[in-house]
This record gives structure tokens, C-alpha cells and sequence, in this order.
């Protein structure tokens, strides 16, 4: 199929078929769109949708980002994970805002150089808010044009990677950019699905490799299997006799950077020097049942661990001087960053 003719047809089904209702299509700009690519990265619309409204209420332009603490951030990120892109949406607002007078470069050579926006980010913020010729290679889109071209291999390989780099170039338009950019990414969320593609309603069917060869499944090529390792800790709920219960914040980098979570030991024989480190006495405990938490390359199996504190007064006065731990009131919640297991636990006690 010659480029023109793969266009049109994405084009003309896009015009009959393609999403035109999300929350980010309705006031396209650079600001919006960034946003929601964002949050798009391995993450799907249905989930992606509730927090982008919320997040742009709150946080209207990129200066309103910017000025904001990276904590009420993480805040309208919690329950999103990957949260390393939330603390580059913060950093690169702040770039834009001191750096670049508020305005977004429209290339992909310059948006690549943001914080957090790769090649393909790059592409569809500069396609669809600026309307210039660029190219996106996202999940869906590496999918869509493997089982097309029967390119075969995990796309996570560098050279099966820039295989299908050179057919998105190929066929990517000079006209109607944005349009054809967001078709594409529909046709591989909603037709060209992981597990049950739709095949008889897809506007490529005729010159679809992967359908001529009876195994549009087998594409794109999946990545070996490994046994992900399992890591154990011990979560402690230290709550005080108002009510609050103690949180820290964890570093900026790393596992959970930048929020706030229960103290954390890895043995139940480091409970009680962990205790005294934070300057509390522990009461009668408490063992909940062990929880698992699944990240990319580990599972995490925790076990809560409820204990009031003996010497409330004290701790709170020692607390205060840290500023990276608060005691926090479930009853009247601070705009805090928290991983989803720990806001499941507060749900769980409210």
C-alpha cells in the first residue's frame, strides 16, 4: 500500500470512527496536550480521563504548574503510578515558565530536550498542538504497524524499534497532522487491540500482513518472561491520640520519589529500632495481613503493622522538627503524594 492510499484510509475511517470528544481535544493547545500525553504513557484513556480534569482544574496553565508545590502535584498523580512523570511535568513547567517565557517549543528536537518527553511525546505534542509534520511511535502505534508489516521481534530492541521508526516515517502526512496523528492511536486502542484485535473493521485489512498470515497475535513480538523477584517490608501505622497517624516522605528519587509514605522496616526484628529512630514508644501492636504491590521488576509483598504511640506528646514535637515527616489526619487530609497501597490502608481504616 503506497503512503497516500495508507493515509487516506486512515483519514477516512478516522472521520467516521475516530475519538473526537476527549477532555484534552476540546481547547487544543501545547499546554493540554502535553499534559495528556503525559499521562497517556502507559496508561489508558478510560483511567487517564478523571485526572486530567482534575488536574486541570486545579492546575489551568502551565504557570499554575509551575508554581505549585511538587507535593500538591503528586498529590492529583496519586493512584496514576509511574510517578517519575509527575515530577518531570513539574520540572519541565518550570523550564518553560523561567526558561522559555511560558511558551512550548513546537519541534520534537527542542520538546525532547524537556524532562520526561521522549521521542514519540515529542512527536504527538508537536503534531497535534502545533500541526508540523512529526512522527509518533506509541504502544498503540508500534502495534498497529508491526501486525501491518509483519515486523517481527520485541519492540523494545533497538533494531526492531527503529524498523518501525522508518515505517511511521513512511507513512506519516504532511496534511492534516494532527488528525492522522490521533488516528493512529485509535486504531491501535480500539480496533488493533492487544488480545481480540477487531480485524473486519479495520481500515487497513487488505494490505494488513499480519491478517494475510492468519496471526495478527503474534505481532508485535512479545518480550521474554522473566520471574519477577519478590521483596518483603513491614509497613508501621504509628498512630497518636488524636486520631493521626505517621507519614514520611520518601527522596526525591527512587522507588515512590518525593512522597509520603508509613515508615518502613524490611524485618519484624528492626520494628523496634525503627521506632526509636522516629523517637516514638510503640503500644500493643497490631500485624495486618501481607499485601503485594506488583511494580515493573518487582513484587512487593508488605505487611501493615498498627501500633498507637505510648508517648504521643513527645513524638509530636520531635515530628515537627523533621520536615519530611507529618502526622496525618485521615479525617482532615493534607494535599499529599501518596503511592496507591498507602492510600488503600487509609481508605481501609476510614
Amino acid at each position: 500500500m503506497r503512503p497516500a492510499q495508507f493515509q487516506k484510509a486512515v483519514l477516512d475511517w478516522f472521520d467516521q470512527y475516530g475519538r473526537t470528544n476527549l477532555p484534552w481535544q476540546q481547547d487544543i493547545g501545547a499546554y493540554p496536550v502535553w499534559v495528556s500525553e503525559i499521562m497517556l504513557q502507559q496508561t489508558q484513556v478510560s483511567t487517564v480521563i478523571p485526572y486530567f480534569e482534575r488536574f486541570m482544574q486545579r492546575f489551568a496553565s502551565v504557570y499554575d504548574l509551575a508554581e505549585a508545590p511538587l507535593d500538591e502535584v503528586l498529590h492529583h498523580w496519586t493512584g496514576l503510578g509511574y510517578y517519575a512523570r509527575a515530577r518531570n511535568l513539574h520540572k519541565t513547567a518550570q523550564i518553560v515558565v523561567n526558561d522559555l517565557h511560558g511558551q512550548f517549543p513546537d519541534t520534537v528536537a527542542q520538546l525532547t530536550e524537556l524532562p520526561g518527553i521522549g521521542r514519540s511525546t515529542a512527536g504527538a505534542i508537536s503534531s497535534i498542538a502545533f500541526k508540523n509534520q512529526a512522527t509518533i511511535l506509541d504502544g498503540n502505534v508500534k502495534r498497529v504497524l508491526a501486525r501491518f508489516s509483519a515486523t517481527e521481534g520485541w519492540p523494545g530492541k533497538r533494531d526492531v524499534v527503529e524498523k518501525l521508526w522508518l515505517i511511521a516515517e513512511t507513512y506519516t502526512p504532511h496534511q492534516r497532522i494532527a488528525d492522522y496523528t490521533q488516528a493512529m492511536m485509535d486504531l491501535g486502542a480500539t480496533l488493533c487491540t492487544r488480545s481480540s484485535p477487531n480485524c473486519s473493521e479495520c481500515p487497513l485489512i487488505t494490505d494488513c500482513s499480519a491478517y494475510r498470515q492468519g496471526n495478527p497475535q503474534d505481532y508485535p513480538g512479545k518480550k521474554a518472561k522473566k520471574k519477577l523477584p519478590v521483596k518483603t517490608a513491614y509497613f508501621l501505622m504509628l498512630s497518636n491520640n488524636h486520631g493521626e497517624l505517621l507519614l514520611q516522605q520518601n527522596p526525591p528519587v527512587g522507588l515512590w520519589g518525593g512522597l509520603w509514605v508509613f515508615p518502613q522496616c524490611e524485618t519484624d526484628t528492626e520494628l523496634a529500632d525503627t521506632c526509636l529512630r522516629l523517637g516514638v514508644q510503640p503500644g500493643t501492636e497490631e500485624i495486618l495481613d501481607v499485601r503485594r504491590h506488583t511494580f515493573s521488576h518487582f513484587h512487593l509483598d508488605f505487611q501493615p503493622v498498627r501500633a498507637s504511640v505510648v508517648n504521643p506528646e513527645q513524638s509530636v514535637s520531635e515530628v515537627a522538627e523533621s520536615p519530611n515527616q507529618v502526622w496525618y489526619n485521615p479525617q482532615n487530609p493534607l494535599s499529599l503524594g501518596m503511592p496507591a497501597p498507602i492510600k488503600a490502608l487509609f481508605e481501609n481504616i476510614a
